[in-house]
């Protein structure tokens, strides 16, 4: 939850509706008195996943994200082959070798 000033929240108006589009909440000050709080609207029928995809929606069209098309190859899924090095040592080797 988020604390802002009237005037604060006046000048910055659609980056807190943004938030708070997100599932955010803004207690809205007048000097040192709580007046209001901003918090998004949940419709009867809307779910969890159809916010979660609007927010993945927005954010592609902002460029923020790139989605997939879907499917992953299965080389991804696969752990790599050889033998794991331990962070340390691959550290101290790579010193060693002056790089």
């Amino acid at each position: 939850m988020k604390k802002a000033t009237v005037a604060h929240v006046k000048n910055n108006l659609s980056r807190y509706l943004a938030y708070v589009s997100c599932g955010g909440r803004v207690t809205i000050f007048n000097r040192d008195t709580p007046v209001a709080e901003l918090v998004p609207v949940r419709a009867a029928s809307s779910s969890n996943g159809g916010e979660l995809e609007m927010h993945l929606r927005r954010l592609d069209r902002e460029g923020v994200v790139k989605r997939g098309s879907g499917s992953l190859s299965r080389e991804l899924l696969t752990p790599p082959r050889g033998k794991a090095k331990g962070v340390l040592k691959a550290l101290l080797e790579e010193r060693a070798a002056g790089r």
